[in-house]
């Protein structure tokens, strides 16, 4: 039984490696149209070469007709990327929590003027209250955003306390078997506590590796496209001369397939 469990194994990495490449060839002409896309804004366009939204999308193998989920879309820079990639056949649901909304006004509605995403389904939640049916999302996008778990504002009801385990379960059940989560976010020292999501709006990367893993997603692969190795991971994120050039680590999970399990956690990077 075992031997038996051994080759099965053997064969679906085999599938799994030629349908990915042969997947990422064709999606490569996909991604590009939609960074090339003239409807795209300039207040976007700008920001390309600091968040490198090709070698993203790549990554973390952004194909037509997927279901995306992009939480704490924000204005939506991704959001509008992600529409034009999945395309008509496909849906990007843009979740904002109430204080993104409030800051973000203006912004959201030059992004959602005129129906201009149509396959876009927006929906305001804070994260504690997150609803989506069971297995129905691809991928969900995490971006510059997993701090916040942690951010304590002055005012508690701008902003509700996350309850990440909770928070964590709620993206893990709504992804399909083999969904991906991608995370990036600002790093922060290694060892640094959780407080600096708040106080610096950063996080050590070895914290979120070890949260989102105890909440049953296993560590697909990492990048390190996003990484600045002048970054003063001691400042504070929106430092003047550290806005757009913070180090960012770049994070694939998945929800494991209960056939590729253990091929899963042999691809993990520590």
């Amino acid at each position: 039984m075992k031997a038996y469990k051994k080759r099965l194994a053997q064969f679906s990495a085999s599938i799994l490696m030629v349908a990915s490449i042969a997947a990422s060839a064709n999606n490569t002409k996909f991604i590009q149209s939609a960074i090339d896309h003239p409807n795209r804004m300039e207040y976007d366009i700008e920001r390309d070469s600091q968040r490198k939204p090709a070698q993203v999308l790549e990554f973390f193998d952004i194909r037509p007709g997927m279901t995306v989920l992009d939480v704490f879309s924000g204005s939506g820079y991704y959001t509008e990327l992600l529409s034009y990639v999945v395309g008509p056949k496909g849906t990007v649901i843009a979740h904002n929590n109430q204080a993104y909304l409030n800051y973000l006004e203006k912004k959201l509605k030059l992004r959602y003027t005129d129906g201009r995403l149509p396959n876009v389904k927006r929906i305001t939640a804070e994260a504690n209250e997150l609803s989506l049916p069971e297995n129905s999302i691809d991928t969900t996008f995490l971006i510059l955003a997993y701090h916040d778990i942690y951010y304590r504002p002055k005012k508690k009801t701008s902003w509700p306390q996350i309850d990440r385990v909770d928070f964590l379960r709620r993206l893990y059940l709504s992804l399909k078997p083999g969904g991906i989560l991608a995370i990036i976010d600002h790093h922060a020292e290694s060892g640094s506590p959780t407080s600096t999501g708040h106080d610096l709006h950063r996080i050590a990367v070895e914290t979120v590796i070890q949260q989102v893993s105890e909440s049953g997603f296993k560590l697909m692969e990492r990048a390190y496209f996003l990484e600045n190795a002048t970054d003063d991971l001691a400042k504070h994120m929106y430092a003047p001369e550290l806005r757009g050039k913070t180090s960012r680590f770049v994070l694939k999970f998945i929800k494991p397939l209960n056939i590729e399990k253990h091929l899963v956690d042999d691809r993990i990077i520590p």
